[in-house]
């Protein structure tokens, strides 16, 4: 038997904060791998949804940071092109969660199977990835691959998320010392790269 549990759509910065919410708890007793493919839930399409909308806002705030870091310094932290780049992410990881949410039901009905556990577990590390680093490539990549599976999704195609899947681990694999740099005092010199 499937439990959905509801912990609530909003956090408390106002952003959804949805990393444990809407979770789909596999209870029948017949066990599973965390990866396993089962019908999604309207309620986990649109936790999905407030991921990606999620990892939107987080994204939009790393690149207002780069770019009033570029008027603060002498030294150009993010340029024109990499932020017009990393906007047009912005929007369209804002239009595929619009799409998901606009037919969580519809989605659901059509019983696709996906490894729902992983996909949320995936999109909510993505999304704290992408508040504490702070170098446009691994934005960029990071977005690139969530847009990529939520493609996938909306295409009712779950062969294509399989690899959008393991293209944002590798993604996030890579990513742990950039997450420390992030996290080091203001004024120690690190500015957004590429």
């Amino acid at each position: 038997m499937n439990q959905t549990t509801s912990t609530g759509a909003t956090g408390a910065d106002g952003t959804g904060g949805t990393g444990d919410t809407n979770r789909t708890d596999d209870t029948s007793g017949a066990g599973g791998a965390a990866g396993a493919a089962v019908a999604m839930s309207a309620a986990d399409i649109e936790a999905l949804a407030d991921s990606l909308s999620d990892s939107a806002h987080a994204l939009h705030k790393s690149i207002m940071a780069a770019i009033r870091k570029n008027a603060a310094t002498s030294g150009q932290s993010i340029s024109h092109g990499e932020a017009q780049a990393l906007f047009e992410q912005e929007i369209a990881l804002r239009q595929q969660a619009n799409a998901l949410y606009a037919d969580a039901t519809g989605y659901a009905a059509r019983g696709l199977a996906l490894p729902a556990r992983e996909l949320l577990d995936l999109a909510a590390r993505a999304r704290e990835h992408i508040r504490r680093i702070d170098r446009a490539k691994e934005l960029a990549g990071i977005a690139s691959a969530l847009l990529n599976a939520a493609a996938a999704i909306a295409a009712l195609k779950p062969e294509a998320l399989v690899p959008a899947l393991e293209d944002l681990k590798e993604h996030l694999a890579a990513l742990p010392d950039t997450a420390k740099k992030a996290s080091l005092p203001a004024g120690d010199g690190h500015t957004m790269e590429t």
